[in-house]
Parts: structure tokens; sequence; C-alpha cells
């Protein structure tokens, strides 16, 4: 009986010295293991996103690398033309000697990247169309520009690619049909088009409040942005082959050069707007912005080629003539 009792009271005592089975729990290293393996998991990712990274930056690189620039410097006149592409740059159409200066190199496509500033040896990151045009004629001096080689690609300068109601539209109108095809094209070039004249309304109206304010150089920008914006193969209700917004532009041009006192560029501007069917030559003749304009001896030629002076003068000469009787003038 002893011995039993011993026994039991040394079993009791076991035990008490062993954890219980509920205290001891295996599963307690599993929290560990899943920390240890999300660790792992980060630093995949983290690895990953190295490589992705290093990929990238040796993709860029190889971009630049086939991408090629070359720079010009050209003096005034040069014989270099552009036209604004679909991002919104400034592209080259052509270059020809017989306009002014010009570089073998240059091609139609190429993109203006870097241009001379108006004035002085600094050098602008080529912002938009507007910008390099106001760049441009407004410099004193040489003409630089950074040019990235496009090769004669001149797919920014071109419409969009053509979409799937594009080309059954084409297919219809080849077969004389009207279809869904011609609706939806319809449809969606006349919300392009009004959405493209809001824009262009807009950024008029922000150029021309900018002209008010006598910011005349950022509204010289906007006015040349307004004017690349002009339709292609615009045709008005009046049959008129440019719109209204175009001839108000050009004149507001004239104008910005003209208080810039960059009398050759406003009279260009000036003569594009009266070519266009600007016909209000009251306020040519008066308006205190065109003053610098006025005082060049190109104006009046100028403007009597599209509205007849009030005093024919060509026609007093001859009765002066004819009165004098053959006597010399003093």
């Amino acid at each position: 009986m002893a011995t039993t009792v011993a026994a039991a009271t040394h079993a009791r005592a076991v035990a008490r010295q062993q954890p219980a089975a509920s205290s001891f729990r295996p599963a307690a290293a599993a929290p560990r293991l899943r920390s240890s393996s999300a660790v792992l998991e980060q630093q995949q990712r983290l690895r990953v996103v190295r490589v992705s990274a290093a990929q990238a930056q040796t993709a860029a690189a190889a971009t630049e690398a086939k991408e090629e620039y070359y720079e010009v410097t050209l003096p005034k006149p040069i014989g270099v033309k552009f036209a604004r592409g679909n991002d919104g740059g400034a592209y080259i159409i052509r270059s020809d000697p017989k306009l002014g200066n010009t570089d073998p190199r240059i091609e139609a496509g190429d993109k203006v990247v870097k241009v001379s500033a108006s004035f002085g040896g600094d050098v602008w990151e080529a912002l938009n169309f507007g910008q390099v045009i106001y760049a441009i004629k407004t410099r004193n001096g040489d003409v630089y520009m950074r040019l990235k080689r496009n090769f004669g690609d001149m797919s920014a300068l071109q419409e969009e690619e053509t979409t799937e109601a594009e080309k059954l539209f084409k297919m219809e109108r080849g077969g004389g049909n009207y279809g869904a095809g011609t609706k939806e094209m319809q449809e969606r070039n006349y919300i392009a088009r009004k959405e493209a004249e809001r824009e262009r309304r807009q950024l008029f109206d922000d150029a021309l409040a900018k002209f008010k304010k006598g910011e005349v150089e950022t509204a010289l920008i906007d006015f040349e942005n307004v004017l690349a914006l002009e339709p292609k193969n615009y045709l008005g209700d009046d049959f008129s082959r440019v719109t209204q917004i175009y001839r108000v532009t050009q004149y507001n041009i004239a104008c910005c050069y003209s208080m810039l006192d960059n009398t050759d560029s406003g009279l260009e501007a000036l003569n594009a707007a009266l070519a266009s069917g600007f016909e209000d030559y009251g306020k040519v003749r008066s308006d205190p912005n065109l003053a610098t304009l006025r005082k060049s001896p190109k104006f009046k030629p100028l403007l009597d080629r599209y509205d007849e002076p009030v005093i024919n003068e060509a026609a007093i000469k001859a009765l002066k003539n004819i009165f004098s009787f053959g006597k010399k003038d003093d």
C-alpha cells in the first residue's frame, strides 16, 4: 500500500514537472514559418522590382541609343516650314534653300526638341508648336535648333489610325451604300469636330484674355497654337476656305508682333489676315496696337493691295500731268 501511494505521489510530481498537453502546442511554430515565407516572398518581389527597373533602364538606354538627334544654327531668314503634330509639337514639313537658310540634314518629319530663346544665348525646351514659332520669329540673331531625326516618318502629322468604323465607311462608300458604318462615322466626326471647335475657342479666349492683361508674349504663343489648329479641308457655308477664327487670330498675331516691335513678322501676319478675308480696314488704319506696323514704309502698299485708298494718288498724279501741259514739277 505504501509502495502504491509513493508511486502515485511520484507520478503526480513528475506530472507537475512536465507541461500539460494543452500547453504544448507544436502549431505555435507555424507563425514563425509563415513569417519566414512572407519575408521570402517580399524579397522575391523586391528582386523582381529591381530586375524590372534594370530592364526598364536598359530599354530606355537602348531607345535613346536608337534615337538620333542633331543640331543646326541657321541665320535668318530660315528656309524651313513647320506644322503642328498630333502631340502638339513642331515638326518640319519643308526645307527649301529657295525660302532661306537651311541645312541638308533637315528632313520633313523631324521634330524640334530645343530652340534658341528670343534673346541672348538661352535655349528653350520645345514645349509646343506655338512656342517654337514664337521663338523663331522673335529671335534676334541666328536660330539654333536641336532636332530629333524621324527619317522621313510623317505619321505625327497624319490623322489617327483608321478605326473599324472608318474601314466600314470606306467600304460602304466604295460600294455606293449608306449603312451603319457611314452613320457611325458621321456621328463620330460631328462630335469630334464640335469638341475640337470648343477647345480651340477656349484657347483663343484664353489668349485674348492674356493679351488684354498685357501678357503679349504668352498670348502670342497661344494665338500661334490656335492658328495651327485650323481644320484641314475646311469649307464654310459661304464657301470660305478658312474659319472666321483664323482671320481674327492672324490679325491678333499681327497686333502682338507690332507691340513687340517685330515689324517684319507683324506685316507677314497682317498680310495673311487680309489675304484670308479680314476686311475691317478702318480698324487696321486706326488700331493703336498696329502703330509700329503703320510706321513701316511697307504698310501702306500692303493695305492698298486689299483696300483701295480713299484718295487715288495715281489718278491725282495723272491729272496733274495732264494740266501741267508738259511742264516739269519744281
